[in-house]
């Protein structure tokens, strides 16, 4: 056997190897009609579970297909065809749909327990590439992903043909998501622990600065005694407050270096005379996300926290976002 092939050789079979996949995707284009459509509605009117069965190779696919549809709207999970004829059957209830994975469409232990599915009347939808199988004929709703060849040069090992399925599946989820209006917070939440989650979930409230940590002064303090608080607090900024804690306004660096650039007085100068009056401030129901754009438009590094009278009830700067994974 000669295994001396050259570089080039071997990018030119991997080559071959994908436009294979590619004509086997370009298959599916014309066949995704009407049957495509009703085993949409199946799932969109399920009440249930979408329960995804597949041996084998077609296994593999069907889990990847069970969770992209749980996390993107439609309740569902994998059930393995083997264990499922010694008694895992039972998680299948009359509420749900049962969508089947087999190329051959001749799968025993799937066929096994196609009875089992029909007794308890639920809607079955078939992948195969073969639309004259037992499994076709059997499905409620069957979608023919049959490809013109695998990609594996004997034609036998499963490539293009779980390629096929991975996408229609795919097509058949995304459909779904649209069709239930699913959002990015919708998918952030089934991804909890996630960058997304932590994105899409995380308010301003759940990361501000309270309490104590507030940097906070009155109009009347001299600048000097001002930069202290700033200081302290190492927000890079400090709010200027009345007697019931509304804000007037905002001194950050930039108002120090202006004051500086007039040669102001640290002692005499106070605080309300440096400040920015029209600072930007955000809500605490305010999304993480949108404190991030907020500080990226103005090219500011710190935000004052207000409710609806404009009292101060917390801060942050980027640094507070950073270490809650928002940027």
């Amino acid at each position: 056997m000669d295994l001396d092939y050259t570089d080039a050789g071997l990018i030119e079979l991997g080559r071959a190897a994908l436009t294979i996949e590619i004509d086997g995707l370009r298959a599916q284009l014309p066949r995704l009609g009407h049957e495509f459509a009703l085993a949409c509605r199946i799932c969109l009117n399920c009440r249930g579970r979408v329960v995804v069965t597949g041996m084998g190779k077609s296994g593999h696919i069907g889990g990847k297909l069970a969770a992209t549809l749980a996390s993107t709207g439609t309740p569902a999970f994998f059930l393995h065809p083997g264990e499922a004829s010694h008694g895992d059957v039972g998680m299948i209830t009359r509420e749900d749909a049962v969508l089947a994975l087999s190329n051959s469409g001749e799968t025993d232990e799937i066929l096994t327990i196609v009875p089992a599915i029909k007794r308890l009347g639920v809607p079955l939808i078939a992948f195969t590439g073969n639309a004259g199988s037992a499994l076709a004929r059997l499905a409620t709703v069957h979608l023919n992903i049959g490809v013109p060849a695998e990609a594996c040069p004997l034609n036998l090992a499963p490539t293009a043909s779980t390629t096929a399925a991975l996408a229609v599946g795919d097509a058949l989820a995304v459909a779904l998501l649209k069709a239930r209006g699913f959002t990015e917070e919708d998918f952030a939440r089934s991804h909890p622990a996630g960058a997304l989650g932590r994105r899409l979930l995380l308010h301003v409230r759940d990361i501000m600065r309270t309490g104590a940590a507030l940097p906070k002064v009155p109009p009347g303090m001299p600048l000097g005694e001002g930069l202290m608080e700033v200081t302290r607090k190492g927000l890079g900024m400090t709010a200027i407050v009345d007697a019931g804690d509304r804000v007037l306004g905002v001194f950050t660096d930039g108002d120090l270096r202006r004051a500086l650039d007039r040669s102001a007085d640290l002692h005499g100068t106070r605080m309300d005379e440096v400040m920015t009056r029209d600072a930007k401030r955000v809500h605490p129901g305010t999304l993480a996300v949108e404190a991030v754009l907020l500080m990226e438009t103005h090219r500011i590094t710190s935000l004052i926290v207000v409710d609806a009278q404009d009292v101060l009830v917390g801060a942050l700067n980027v640094h507070d976002l950073l270490r809650a994974g928002v940027v």
